[in-house]
């Protein structure tokens, strides 16, 4: 009895000695004291908002208004926001809440309310003055640069380049983009206008236009990411199902009811084992040294990792076949095709089905991976999103989109499983 109590004591104070260990080792301390929550609140911010960028060039004296600081962006000098105001070399930034920032010649004023005026001038160096001398904590100074950061926006000044951030909520032109007719219309302004105003384009309905404004938005780029769920959908596809045609055969010689070779069976068996241990990642980066990247290079990896798991389990599948609906198709005098057709087949085919359904699901979630890495699907415009480190709103668009892809994928499954399987 007391062998037992001391072993039953003894299971929780070695998962209690591993945990220490694991925190010990991972340094978690370290990690608690290195985390930086601000940065963490400022990457959601970003993810539901985004910046509208007044740029000063300060070599050659010209501003420059964008959203997100894109190229693509770019507002007209003529179109400028209602919050902005430029006149010769002075330009007017109304960040709202009473913050002003003003542009005048290599002089930059940010009037903050109960602060009092911040100037900055640009030259050899940066010179800053603020309210009483002492430098606050919002205000980030150095000879090279100076960042001052309030909640209604940030200004960035170096010897080149003098910017103020205003910040808004929501994701900017995801219907439309500066190029469109539909730009800065509101939307009862864009219904109205594709249910009853007069043609913006001759030759278009302006409902056809709408649509087709949307679909080659510049920003957005609406029919390109349309494309890349394709091709993550399509990498899966045909990985799946490549992986599901390779395997049937070969797990007839893995199966021992059917082939009487040891030697064979072993010899297939660890084939599977070697590509099913292999992750899909490494044969992805040995393919796309061999083939390059592309979505066709994804679906190799898969198909060669899937096709040991399905080898394996078609072959136990195989191996728990009744045999009497054979030997009474073996008794008409069939051969052996036929006997594996309708003998062995139907009695398998569920589990096959069932089993080629739930991976076609999981690797939807990995195509997007592997996209990622061999250029192609929805992966890719993923990590360029991220690695921007500036269009987070575009890495929750695409990750909503992941997520909608494999609950549709997840949807369809069970759809397919309800139809052939259980015949609903």
């Amino acid at each position: 009895m007391d062998r037992k109590r001391r072993r039953a004591l003894a299971v929780p104070v070695l998962m209690l000695v591993y945990l220490v260990y694991a925190a010990i080792s991972f340094d978690l301390a370290g990690l608690a004291q290195r985390a930086r929550l601000d940065n963490a609140a400022i990457l959601l911010s970003d993810m539901v908002t985004h910046k509208v960028h007044v740029a000063r060039d300060n070599r050659r004296e010209t501003v420059q208004v964008a959203v997100e600081g894109s190229n693509r962006a770019i507002y007209p000098a003529d179109r400028l926001p209602d919050w902005i105001e430029a006149q010769d070399d002075v330009t007017r930034i109304d960040l709202g809440a009473g913050h002003v920032v003003t542009y005048d010649g290599p002089r930059t004023t940010y009037d903050i309310p109960g602060y009092g005026p911040v100037t900055l001038v640009v030259g050899e160096d940066i010179a800053l003055d603020v309210p009483g001398g002492t430098v606050p904590e919002f205000i980030n100074a150095s000879p090279a640069r100076v960042t001052i950061t309030t909640d209604q926006g940030r200004v960035t000044a170096t010897r080149s380049r003098t910017e103020t951030l205003r910040y808004f909520w929501g994701w900017e032109m995801f219907f439309f983009d500066l190029s469109s007719p539909f730009s800065g219309q509101s939307a009862g302004a864009v219904l109205g206008t594709i249910l009853g105003g007069e043609r913006l384009v001759a030759e278009q309905s302006n409902l056809s236009l709408a649509l087709s404004e949307f679909w080659t938005n510049d920003i957005w780029q609406h029919g390109a990411v349309a494309w890349a769920i394709f091709e993550t959908i399509l990498m899966a596809f045909l990985g799946t199902f490549g992986a599901a045609f390779v395997a049937l055969p070969l797990a007839f010689l893995a199966a021992q009811n059917f082939t009487p070779s040891r030697w064979l069976r072993f010899a297939v068996r660890r084939v599977f084992d070697f590509v099913r241990g292999v992750d899909a990642l490494i044969f992805t980066i040995i393919l796309s040294r061999a083939f390059g990247p592309g979505p066709l290079t994804g679906a190799l990896a898969i198909l060669l990792t899937d096709t040991g798991s399905f080898g394996k389990l078609f072959s136990e599948a195989l191996e728990n076949v009744d045999d009497k609906p054979i030997e009474g198709i073996r008794s008409t005098g069939a051969s052996a095709i036929q006997r594996y057709r309708f003998g062995v087949i139907p009695q398998v085919m569920p589990v096959l089905l069932s089993q080629m359904l739930y991976f076609l699901e999981s690797n939807t979630r990995s195509a997007t991976i592997i996209g990622a890495i061999t250029g192609g699907g929805i992966g890719l415009l993923l990590t360029q999103a991220i690695q921007t480190t500036q269009d987070w709103e575009k890495v929750t668009y695409y990750i909503l989109l992941v997520v909608i892809m494999v609950i549709a994928m997840d949807s369809l499954s069970g759809w397919l499983r309800r139809k052939l399987i259980r015949g609903e």
